[in-house]
């Protein structure tokens, strides 16, 4: 039996229910592919996950690997497994039944995609489900095209500055809010407007937009509202917005999660490859690591992604 290093949970709770363990290495069966991980994303859903606070985890799924995506080589593919072979370097957003805090996880193809040329492993790890987030939130959900008018919330965490590059890559017109820090930031990866939301409010700094893509929720995502076009869309990642006051407003709301998406994914790849687009690593943690980069991601003012790189 061949054996692997992962993190586990076995319970719900805070950081010290985070294990590294040693557990049996998964083989690939039909339309399934092995990959060896050299680096895995860390994301606000894994201490969600980790809390028992994630719908898709439930207490019969213990022990459970967190972690949803990932960058590293094709190990070995099953059966059926055409577009994919042995030593092809590969990125992918996991969906829920598998955990990229490992040195080896299976994945669907339908997951995958080529690993930008231009990223070294920790690059190409922080993108999958940020980028297929902020590509599903804007294009999909908000229906942006090119010329029309964006506010973007969160513009400098994880999703949000690479929803900034994706709709100045779709040519249009971006503002988005940040902290005081995060200004410079946000203006070199293209924003319009940079809006510091604790010194001035964005309904007073900008004319109204098609779409608000809302990564923050609360009074924020209650303030949106007069700041979209009629007929334009609030589209937020977090919380249900009300329907009601759509309605009043003569627009659109919607919430979503994200889901894998192998195409999307490969044409982020493309983009990143022409150099339109690229991504900000906050900071780099080992796999041993793995309850210090939650907490930090969870309790810490976040610009950019967290990675865990994975030794073997």
């Amino acid at each position: 039996m061949s054996v692997m290093k992962a993190v586990r949970i076995h319970s719900f709770g805070g950081p010290e229910v985070l294990r590294l363990e040693e557990i049996e290495r998964p083989e690939p069966k039909i339309d399934e592919i092995l990959i060896r991980v050299e680096a895995a994303s860390v994301n606000p859903v894994d201490w969600k996950m980790r809390e028992g606070n994630y719908p898709a985890v439930q207490e019969t799924d213990l022990p459970y690997v967190l972690g949803r995506d990932v960058c590293g080589t094709v190990e070995k593919v099953g059966d059926g497994v055409a577009v994919f072979r042995p030593g092809d370097g590969v990125y992918a957003f996991l969906n829920p039944m598998h955990g990229g805090y490992q040195q080896f996880v299976i994945a669907r193809p339908e997951e995958i995609a080529p690993k930008p040329r231009l990223m070294d492993a920790v690059q190409a790890a922080a993108i999958p489900l940020a980028g297929i987030t902020a590509w599903q939130g804007l294009f999909d959900h908000g229906g942006l095209q090119a010329g029309q008018r964006v506010l973007i919330h969160g513009g400098a965490g994880g999703v949000g500055h690479l929803a900034i590059q994706f709709a100045k890559a779709k040519g249009c017109w971006v503002a988005t809010t940040v902290s005081s820090v995060d200004l410079d930031f946000a203006r070199s990866l293209g924003a319009d407007k940079v809006i510091d939301y604790k010194s001035e409010r964005f309904e007073d700094a900008i004319q109204p937009v098609d779409v608000v893509f809302d990564l923050i929720a609360g009074e924020t995502q209650d303030r949106s509202f007069g700041v979209v076009k009629t007929g334009g869309i609030l589209v937020s990642t977090l919380t249900e917005p009300d329907k009601n006051r759509a309605t009043e407003f003569g627009i659109r709301a919607t919430r979503y999660t994200a889901q894998p998406n192998g195409p999307q994914l490969a044409e982020i790849g493309r983009l990143i490859e022409h150099g339109k687009v690229g991504v900000e690593i906050r900071r780099v943690y080992s796999l041993e690591q793995a309850s210090a980069a939650q907490e930090a991601i969870r309790n810490e003012h976040n610009r950019g992604k967290i990675v865990l790189r994975v030794e073997h």
